[in-house]
């Protein structure tokens, strides 16, 4: 009676065979830098489509776009430029991965601070960071897939403009500038939502300057499987605790911490 046994043994294992997926030869890990040059254009709409891998999307470039890339060689990404009359459009992309074998795939772009720009971001899989406060932005949209995203809207904005971020599995953090009016439509699946420094309003959240601020953003926020956090939250890396003896000028004399802190943030309450 052990036949019929062994027969139903060896079935999964010839399944796990036949299931295999080779691996793909995309070739060596290389280091790759493309710039651009500031063009005729009096808006660009920027264009970044990323498989998978990490994405640092920043602005201070002195050109339109100034990047470098680490990626297997075969995938490398390339950024096309064209302008048709007083519209520019950049796209920054690489070919499709059919089966396994990225072994690297890390994105670093730096954009011009003075171009009005359009900015939209595709993610399928990984981390990105964007930090687009310093850019003259007319809109963002930003859509990943699976992974964290850390959106940095702080800076002095000029002009309103609206920022669409859909994600579906994975961490969300949007960090927004003080000065403007804020007005968000936050909506999550399976996660925690958190809006600090803006107060709800139906479904929707948003800031004290909302009704007078000179300029808005309007944020529409999308979020499948796990957190989302929207607003003005402290850094990670910020020491909001104040110990008496932490630097040698602090003593039990608050006055000295109390100056150290009102050197960057607008105190209300004591």
């Amino acid at each position: 009676m052990r036949p019929p046994v062994l027969a139903l043994l060896a079935a999964p294992a010839t399944l796990l065979l036949n299931g295999c997926i080779d691996h793909v030869n995309l070739g060596q890990v290389l280091t790759a830098r493309r710039d651009i040059e500031v063009g005729k254009a009096e808006m660009v709409r920027v264009e970044v489509r990323l498989g998978a891998g990490e994405l640092k999307l920043t602005g201070g470039a002195s050109k339109l776009m100034e990047a470098q890339f680490r990626a297997n060689e075969k995938v490398m990404p390339d950024a096309r430029y064209s302008e048709t009359g007083f519209r520019g459009n950049l796209v920054i992309e690489q070919p499709s991965l059919k089966g396994p074998g990225l072994d690297a795939n890390s994105w670093e772009v730096r954009l011009n601070d003075k171009v009005p720009m359009d900015v939209q971001v595709k993610l399928g899989a990984g981390e990105s960071k964007l930090d687009l406060g310093s850019l003259t932005l007319r809109s963002v949209q930003v859509h990943i897939g699976v992974g964290e995203l850390r959106l940095d809207l702080r800076g002095k904005p000029a002009r309103n403009y609206d920022v669409e971020v859909h994600g579906g599995v994975g961490e969300a953090r949007i960090y927004l500038p003080k000065d403007v009016g804020v007005l968000a439509n936050v909506k999550g699946g399976i996660g925690e939502i958190s809006a600090p420094g803006l107060r709800k309003r139906g479904n929707d959240y948003e800031n004290e300057l909302y009704s007078t601020a000179p300029v808005k953003i309007r944020l529409d926020v999308k979020g499948g499987v796990g957190s989302i956090q929207v607003g003005f939250p402290v850094e990670e890396s910020f020491d909001n605790v104040l110990c008496n003896g932490e630097k040698p000028e602090w003593t039990s004399d608050k006055t000295t911490r109390r100056r150290a802190v009102a050197a960057s943030h607008r105190i209300l309450l004591l």
